[in-house]
């Protein structure tokens, strides 16, 4: 056999043959090919890794979760299918946008009540989104605006202009007036359980208000008693609060109850009073911070079989279970985001 011809100097493809996709697409029976280098300005342009992309975007939104406190938001629509019901709107497409929009200015409230608070948080709750550094202070008054926005928006679309003037724009006044100044005063627990029995009445649309005012008192009632409450959520409370909450959430019992209560309406009631009492009157027993706090959220989850209760006085048992069914459910999320 003849020697193989000299091949004369070795060609150097740099990197244009490295152990990379352009490798592997040679295949039998295909020669390789120089490949001229891309200039620099010219590559693509390398992202981060996918896995920590994704790890930022989920800790964002777990920020903005806290933030807004969005599971206690389940507890909202049950206002407003209480006071659709009890002017007999029922349940339809309308009824179902103005929770949303109420669901919008709870959460706007959340984020706003942050933003105003972010200088004492810093000091009594550094955990939270602000203080922590993992929401900018601008980004939380950004969407309390963004949110109230959307709240009043979806309030025209649903219930028309009319609705979103008469019942949701008094509605949003209340909760940027209880966290911008209220809330700090002594008429800041009337001020909140207005703006909750607003949230009733927003239920009503552009019907008369009137048919829903009782179920708007007993929300209210819950709501002045568990706000004087929290705010003994740092430093714990005395005594008188916690049976100050519990008379307020007898009378809100007292006013949920009709003359022809029904099996559906007395066993939410019982699940209201077993799904708070017992946090109050360890409250009682002893009055200190972790105590007063675990009141405070069984106080959050508690409107809920309230509603229910609302729910069935008016005739609608199916909404009332469905309302106590979602108590399971917000419990199990405020064991991820706190509620309060």
């Amino acid at each position: 056999m003849n020697p193989a011809p000299d091949p004369g100097p070795a060609l150097d493809l740099g990197p244009a043959l490295d152990a990379g996709p352009a490798a592997d697409a040679v295949g039998p029976g295909r020669s390789a090919r120089p490949v001229a280098a891309e200039p620099a300005d010219a590559r693509p342009l390398r992202l981060p890794p996918f896995p920590g992309r994704v790890f930022r975007v989920r800790r964002t939104l777990r920020a903005y979760a806290e933030l807004v406190r969005a599971p206690a938001a389940i507890t909202v629509p049950g206002d407003v299918l209480a006071g659709a019901l009890a002017t007999g709107r029922g349940t339809g497409p309308r009824t179902l946008g103005l929770a949303a929009s109420s669901v919008c200015l709870y959460w706007a409230g959340m984020a706003l009540n942050d933003w105003a608070d972010r200088e004492l948080d810093a000091v009594e709750r550094p955990e939270r989104p602000l203080p922590s550094g993992r929401i900018r202070p601008g980004a939380a008054l950004a969407t309390a605006a963004g949110l109230t926005a959307a709240g009043l928006a979806v309030a025209a679309l649903a219930g028309g202009p009319r609705t979103a003037l008469r019942r949701t724009l008094p509605l949003a006044g209340a909760v940027w007036a209880y966290d911008l100044g209220a809330k700090s005063t002594p008429f800041g627990p009337a001020v909140m359980a207005a703006a909750r029995a607003l949230d009733v009445l927003h239920g009503t649309g552009p019907a008369p208000a009137r048919p829903a005012l009782l179920p708007a008192a007993a929300v209210a009632a819950h709501t002045l008693g568990l706000t004087r409450l929290s705010r003994h959520e740092v430093d714990g409370a005395p005594p008188r609060e916690a049976a100050l909450t519990l008379a307020a959430a007898t009378v809100a019992a007292a006013a949920t109850a009709g003359r022809r209560t029904g099996p559906a309406q007395t066993a939410a009631l019982a699940l209201y009073a077993t799904s708070y009492a017992p946090a109050l009157t360890r409250v009682l027993r002893t009055p200190d911070a972790p105590r007063v706090r675990r009141a405070v959220g069984a106080g959050i989850h508690a409107l809920l079989p309230l509603q229910a209760a609302l729910a069935a006085r008016a005739g609608a048992p199916g909404a009332a279970a469905a309302l106590a069914a979602a108590l399971p459910l917000v419990r199990r999320l405020s064991r991820k985001v706190s509620s309060t």
